[in-house]
């Protein structure tokens, strides 16, 4: 993963966890979107792109797409998804709202429902006294989906390999 990845993703962990800390809303949650809209990412990747491609198919394909704003390449039509390569691959999908597992989890997804859907889902502590999110593992063999929650909501989503999911978590980065 290039060095500015990593630093992106801290960057992104601090400001969703500072963005999340406070005062939980009461009341029922209101979708900010409504459910139709989310675009489903399942464990093989986003429609014709997977894990395992390569940055440059990827960019052959028009799939991938170097923008100036950006920290790193994007997927051409789904500027909610943010991808990670490592050597060149396509490892991770940093998902926001309105993406969607083929369960229906999204982004604001209460934890109970996730771990209703993933059982064996493994719990994760963010180190004390970051402003780092507790995760949810759910893998499916060398897959998974990484949930960062903020003990009540899904915040943050990441798919594709289950040890570079891990090892994000463990490392604390964002998506550059």
């Amino acid at each position: 993963m290039k060095l500015r990845q990593f630093g992106f993703i801290a960057t992104l962990l601090t400001a969703a966890s500072i963005a999340g800390s406070g005062v939980s809303p009461q009341g029922p949650m209101v979708p900010a979107r409504p459910v139709g809209d989310a675009q489903v990412v399942d464990l093989d990747g986003l429609g014709g792109i997977e894990f395992g491609d390569t940055e440059q198919d990827l960019t052959r394909r028009g799939a991938l797409r170097a923008e100036v704003d950006a920290c790193g390449p994007t997927l051409a039509g789904h500027e909610e998804v943010s991808p990670i390569f490592v050597e060149d691959r396509l490892v991770l999908l940093w998902l926001d709202d309105p993406m969607s597992t083929p369960d229906g989890i999204t982004v604001g997804t209460p934890i109970g429902e996730v771990l209703a859907n993933h059982p064996s889902a493994t719990r994760l502590q963010a180190p004390q006294r970051t402003y780092r999110f507790d995760g949810l593992l759910a893998r499916e063999g060398d897959r998974a989906y990484l949930f960062l929650h903020d003990g009540v909501t899904v915040q943050k989503i990441i798919a594709g390999y289950a040890e570079w999911a891990r090892r994000l978590f463990d490392e604390g980065h964002g998506p550059c």
